[in-house]
Order: C-alpha cells, then sequence, then structure tokens
C-alpha cells in the first residue's frame, strides 16, 4: 500500500453523517438549530447567574465554567461541520484536524473535571455545612477550575504530540463530521499501539478518577440524607443534587454508549451517529436540566428576561 509521512499531508475529509445530498439541508438546519439553542442556553445560564448576587455561590461558579465548556466543545465541532455542508467541501487541513482533535480532548476532560469538582461542592454542602464556605472559598474554587484546566491540556497535548509522531496512508477519509482521535489512529500507516495503549491508560485513569470522586461525595450524601429527621431536608437535597446528577447520568450515559456501540458494531455511519450523543446532545440539554429543575435558576433567568425585554418594550 502506498504511504506517505505525515508532514506531506495537507488535509483530511469528514464525511459526514451521510453522502446523501438530499439529506444534507436537513443535517444542516437540525445542526444549525441545536448548535444556536446549545449557545444561547448556555449563555443565558452563565448571564442569569452573573446579575443575580444570590447566586454568586461556589455551586454556580462551577455552573457557570460548566456552561462556557458546553459553549466551546460545541463550537469545536459543529462550525466546521456547517461549513462544509453550506461549501459542499468536506475538507479539514491537517493542522485544523489536529486542532480540532487536541479542543475536543481539552474540552470533553474540563467537562470530566467540572462534574467530579460540582460533586465534591456538593458533599461539603450538605454533609460540611458549617464549614462549606470556609472550605469552598473563592481561591479554593479558581484553583479546581484552573487545576482542571491543567489536567485537561496536558492530556490533550499529551494524544496531539502523539499523533505528529504517525505517518498516514493515502486514504485520508475519516467517517465522522469531526476529527476524532480514534478515527485520526485508523489511517495512521504507522504503528499505533502506544498511541491507544496511552488513550485508553489516559482517559481510563481521568474517568475512574472522576467518577470514584462523584462516588464518594454522593454516597455521603446519601449517608446524610437517610439521617436527616424531616422530609422537608430530604426533599431540599435531592432537589439541590437532581440537576447534577442528571447531568451526569447524561454525560457518562452517552460517553458509555458510545464506547459500547464502537465495541459491538463496525459501521462507521452508526459510530458517527453515536458520538453526537456525547458532543452534541448533552451540551444542548445541560441548561434546560438546570434550568428546569431548579427554583432559584428560573427565578434568576426570569428576572434577567425580565430586565431584558423592559428596554425593548420601551423603544417600541
Amino acid at each position: 500500500m502506498a504511504t506517505r509521512n505525515h508532514t506531506a499531508v495537507s488535509e483530511f475529509l469528514l464525511l459526514g453523517l451521510t453522502e446523501d445530498p438530499a439529506l444534507q439541508p436537513l443535517i444542516f438546519s437540525l445542526f444549525l438549530s441545536m448548535y444556536l439553542v446549545t449557545v444561547l442556553g448556555n449563555l443565558l445560564i452563565i448571564l442569569a447567574v452573573r446579575s443575580d448576587p444570590h447566586l454568586h455561590t461556589p455551586m454556580y461558579f462551577f455552573l457557570c465554567n460548566l456552561s462556557f465548556t458546553d459553549i466551546c466543545f460545541s463550537t469545536t465541532t459543529i462550525p466546521k461541520m456547517l461549513a462544509n455542508i453550506q461549501a459542499q467541501d468536506q475538507s479539514i487541513t491537517y493542522t485544523g484536524c489536529l486542532s480540532q482533535v487536541c479542543s475536543v480532548l481539552i474540552f470533553g476532560g474540563l467537562e470530566n473535571c467540572l462534574l467530579a469538582a460540582m460533586a465534591y461542592d456538593r458533599y461539603v454542602a450538605i454533609c460540611h455545612p458549617l464549614r462549606y464556605m470556609v472550605i469552598m472559598n473563592p481561591i479554593f474554587c479558581i484553583l479546581l477550575v484552573l487545576l482542571s484546566l491543567l489536567v485537561s491540556v496536558v492530556h490533550a497535548l499529551l494524544h496531539t504530540l502523539m499523533v505528529l509522531h504517525l505517518s498516514f496512508c493515502t486514504d485520508l477519509e475519516i467517517p465522522q463530521f469531526f476529527c476524532e482521535l480514534a478515527q485520526v489512529f485508523k489511517l495512521a500507516c504507522s504503528d499505533t499501539l502506544v498511541n491507544n495503549i496511552l488513550v485508553y491508560l489516559v482517559i481510563g485513569l481521568l474517568a475512574v478518577a472522576a467518577i470514584s470522586g462523584i462516588i464518594f461525595s454522593y454516597s455521603h450524601i446519601m449517608s446524610s440524607v437517610l439521617r436527616m429527621p424531616s422530609s422537608e431536608g430530604k426533599h431540599k437535597v435531592f432537589s439541590t443534587c437532581g440537576s447534577h446528577l442528571s447531568i451526569v447520568s447524561l454525560f457518562y450515559g452517552t460517553g458509555f454508549g458510545v464506547y459500547i456501540n464502537s465495541a459491538v458494531t463496525d459501521s462507521p455511519r452508526n459510530s458517527a451517529v453515536a458520538s453526537v450523543m456525547y458532543t452534541v446532545v448533552p451540551q444542548m440539554l445541560n441548561p434546560f436540566i438546570y434550568s428546569l429543575r431548579n427554583r432559584d435558576m428560573k427565578e434568576a433567568l426570569r428576572k434577567l428576561i425580565g430586565r431584558t425585554a423592559s428596554p425593548v418594550a420601551c423603544m417600541i
């Protein structure tokens, strides 16, 4: 098989979800709508928290960072897909592909770490309420976010730099709507054993560490809830933690589902559709989960929309 060194690779081809021209307008409209909903929903969450002094707490500080991460995650993949459909051009440059791989790993890893940090925040708030503001002080919260970002960036750069040492075959078609690390490995002509081992090892460690932290936090929370004498206190705890648990279930559930799908099927199209479930859907639904299940957030959004609507009404 003819090969060429990675330095000669100028571009890859993103095949997307389907090659049927008749379905392209539908896919464009669907993903454009999902992207706009994702950006608008998460932006409203950020603005609502910033505008309401009652929400200037560690819990909503982490939520703002999660919403910003969701916006960046979606922006990494969807706009390029929309541009390719509009231009009827499936190409992405070699540099653009590696940048996309790196960005997906950064924001995916950051979301993983932030969910664990949010679980720890709920653990301290419920199990150590008198020391909550001492433990979860602003400096500590900022350090948690910066540490999460540092871990995610180092993790992403590690895998991206490993890709630079690969050489690629003449067939450079990626059966995805974005450059996924696993799909890039499949196009390499050189040995990717070390790359694959590193991916499973590092990503596995990060995921296990985050999930272990979440399980630890909620096991102690459940223990505290069972000792509460009043049903009102229990209901308050469940309403506080319900939104976070829903987002955790959605994020890890879709990620695990994609992993199972890739293990049991060899269909590139099925893998592409499954990838939508963890790169697009959770980021779009997170704002709805937090706004619909959280009374304080609904009130803050109502005030924000009311203040925005008042000047518009006066102008009319």
